[in-house]
């Protein structure tokens, strides 16, 4: 199996039928094929090496599956670009990868500037608005019936960039062995039995495609399904979409599926013809899993996955979500069983931990990337790959049932008064009080606990609350060493561009908070 091979099979198999759609245009499997060819041969004639990096900053559009997929059979190494972070970031990246190429989409904001500066052998517009080469120009520059080689599946497909310890980006490697072992993982475990209805499947892609809704792409080719592509898309256009298009699937991360749920259930009726939501990149308060089992759909999927090991790893799969509404609540709290071909352990440094022992997670298998780009020169990557093996900074144990529980992140966890707390579980009792939307819980420093646990909150529309209340309701949830000194009610918690919460970000904002309070008190 070749990626190669996926684009063109399901050319033959699926040809008239519409593969790709954004709000302006729409390609067949058969004219996507011919374009994704055209451009992988074109890449060449225009100059670019087979095996050199390639910058990618274009918006969610027919034309970012074009490129990742020629960029992929072509032998080019793709660095995604986030439109959203902006040209500083750009440029850090471009810094540690030293590209060979960009394409680039002049309605991004700041993208002409950038192109401008960039020194690359090329540099390619998606349209003729700039005096780049566009992508047509590339796509008519190669030759009639070229062939291209199967690329080898360790060589490398793409960095896939995450922020430094420092903030400096750091690349991860990828290789075609990866993403094709994640092909398998969607295929056989996210999307199992889905695929299959009385109406062709159809998935709209409302978060970027570069992070965990690309996942997507390979699968929904191979199956013959529909993509739609949303850019910017709000809780309210994802409906809305879902209800245009007829569509069968689609993923959230888990901010959307919580805007979502402010909602009343006339506008979320759409969503119930779905016969997948799923939703990763964070964790999900089980309170909120089990409000969109009732009120979105009950075909919930969840899966667990890193930029160092493509997801998934881990599924809650739709029958697993049904028995933790139903009989077993604690599987709602987990990230599900691992998938098959891979390996996880957790582990305390070397020593395997005995199952319900917190650990870090450890991870082996076709997923892993090779490690990151330029590591000899960088003492802040983090993940520690030894061996093949990746240490992946994330705690928690498994269950005696085989269900995997993450607790938090290494560098997260909260030391007070000698004890461990991990945020997560906080944050659960928090968000359990009726009406919190959103939360977030961090360790602020402490004269005499070492650490106290803070906490910043977000209320559903139309609730009301009050500090003291959600306090004293957390409290009751919790051990006295793991409650919560203080929380503070905020207008929205910072996101990062993926839509997580930016928990660097809450911890400066609650520094903020708590040193006013503390200078009104004096006062």
């Amino acid at each position: 199996m070749s990626i190669k091979n996926v684009v063109r099979v399901a050319a033959e198999r699926f040809g008239p039928d519409v593969a790709v759609e954004d709000g302006t245009t729409s390609l067949t499997f058969t004219e996507l094929s011919d374009r994704v060819h055209r451009l992988a041969a074109g890449l060449t004639q225009a100059g670019l090496a087979p095996g050199s990096t390639v910058l990618v900053l274009l918006p969610n559009s027919t034309a970012a599956v074009e490129v990742d997929l020629a960029l992929t059979i072509g032998g080019y190494v793709r660095v995604a670009l986030n439109p959203r972070v902006g040209e500083r970031d750009w440029a850090r990246i471009q810094e540690d990868c030293a590209p060979a190429g960009l394409v680039f989409d002049p309605t991004v904001a700041g993208a002409r500037e950038f192109a401008s500066k960039m020194r690359a052998t090329i540099v390619i517009a998606t349209d003729g608005r700039t005096d780049a080469l566009t992508l047509e120009d590339v796509a008519t520059r190669a030759p009639e019936n070229a062939s291209l080689p199967d690329p080898d599946p360790e060589s490398l497909c793409a960095l896939h960039y995450s922020s430094g310890t420092t903030g400096v980006p750091k690349g991860a490697l990828r290789s075609h062995a990866n993403r094709l072992a994640s092909l398998r993982a969607m295929r056989e475990h996210v999307l199992a039995g889905t695929l299959e209805g009385p109406e062709p499947p159809v998935f709209v892609h409302a978060g970027p495609i570069i992070h965990t809704s690309g996942l997507f792409v390979l699968p929904f080719l191979e199956a013959g399904g529909r993509q739609v592509l949303l850019d910017h898309a709000g809780p309210a256009d994802v409906v809305a979409a879902v209800e245009r298009h007829s569509a069968t699937h689609t993923a959230l991360v888990p901010t959307v599926v919580a805007r979502m749920l402010d909602f009343d259930d006339a506008q979320l009726a759409p969503m119930r013809r779905l016969r997948m939501l799923a939703y990763a990149g964070a964790p999900m308060p089980v309170e909120h899993i089990r409000q969109a089992y009732q009120r979105i759909t009950p075909n919930l999927v969840q899966y667990y996955g890193m930029v160092e090991a493509i997801p998934p790893l881990t599924v809650l799969d739709a029958a697993d979500h049904r028995r933790g509404v139903t009989d077993d609540p604690d599987l709602l709290s987990s990230v599900g069983r691992v998938c098959k071909g891979i390996e996880i352990e957790f582990r305390d440094g070397d020593r395997p931990v005995a199952d319900g022992e917190v650990g870090e997670l450890v991870v082996n298998g076709p997923a892993v990337s090779p490690g990151y780009h330029n590591a000899g020169a960088r003492t802040d990557l983090g993940k520690s790959h030894v061996g093949g093996v990746l240490y992946s900074g994330d705690l928690g144990y498994r269950a005696a049932s085989g269900y995997l529980h993450l607790t938090g992140r290494s560098k997260d966890m909260i030391i007070t008064g000698g004890y461990n707390v991990y945020p997560r579980e906080v944050e659960e009792a928090i968000s359990a009080v009726p009406g919190v939307s959103d939360v977030v819980v961090v360790g602020m420093p402490d004269p005499l606990w070492g650490q106290r646990i803070v906490a910043a909150y977000t209320v559903d529309v139309g609730s009301v609350l009050d500090d003291e209340t959600v306090l004293t309701e957390s409290r009751n949830r919790l051990p006295d060493y793991k409650r919560p000194k203080s929380v503070h009610q905020v207008d929205a918690l910072p996101l990062t561009p993926l839509g997580k919460v930016d928990r660097a970000s809450a911890t400066r904002l609650l520094e903020r908070i708590t040193h006013e309070a503390s200078t009104r008190s004096t006062n």
